[in-house]
């Protein structure tokens, strides 16, 4: 019971879906008013995160391609991420930027994947057959083995940056990602992104030479 603006006693109205303070076990889950109060609730984080996994997919999607070398494996590595990213979708929106925290499970089931079947990243088996064979196309150069030999090396070159700035490498390059979208998937600036372009460069020209 409480007491009304003019010190009657009346009935407290309480909403059934907040938890009443004075009992321990909170409302009956079981109740109506509860139940859809939660039921809306988990609609609406699952509407979020399917836009937001639809609109990332795409590039997860050609990335783990690029880290894995078939896309069948690489839509099972990108289903294991969202997977992950759904069970624990609130305390997902809860971080300072979703798209660094989802990048970071995705690059985490890339890992488990590659450790499972010790293989290092497959950019060189994809990125650089697929790279050579467009210029063969484009530009038909009569001299075939080396632009293949050429690319191999560069993406290999590519493969041993530092995290960082293979990240960045492969996002710019490799995917044609804009600086902007690099910036937001690394949690970094965009002139951070062009300062890590500018060291790889110099690390990748210092290795291949300039034969390359």
């Amino acid at each position: 019971m409480a007491r009304d603006s003019d010190g009657a006693l009346g009935v407290e109205v309480r909403d059934p879906a907040r938890p009443d303070p004075r009992d321990p076990m909170g409302p009956d889950p079981t109740a109506p008013g509860v139940r859809r109060h939660t039921d809306r609730s988990s609609r609406r984080l699952a509407l979020t995160f399917d836009a937001f996994a639809a609109h990332h997919h795409r590039l997860w999607l050609r990335y783990a391609h690029t880290q894995v070398g078939s896309r069948p494996v690489a839509e099972t590595v990108v289903e294991s991420a969202c997977a992950r990213l759904l069970e624990h979708w609130p305390h997902v929106l809860l971080q300072e930027s979703v798209s660094q925290y989802a990048w970071a499970v995705l690059k985490e089931e890339v890992a488990r994947r590659q450790d499972a079947h010790d293989g290092p990243p497959a950019l060189v088996d994809t990125a650089a057959f697929d790279a050579a064979a467009r210029k063969l196309l484009q530009h038909g150069t009569p001299d075939q083995f080396t632009v293949l030999e050429n690319e191999i090396g560069l993406y290999g070159a590519i493969s041993r940056l530092p995290e960082r700035q293979y990240d960045v490498v492969v996002l710019r390059y490799v995917l044609r990602v804009p600086d902007e979208v690099v910036a937001e998937y690394l949690g970094i600036e965009v002139p951070t992104v062009r300062s890590h372009v500018r060291h790889a460069r110099r690390r990748l020209a210092r290795e291949l030479g300039p034969a390359r």
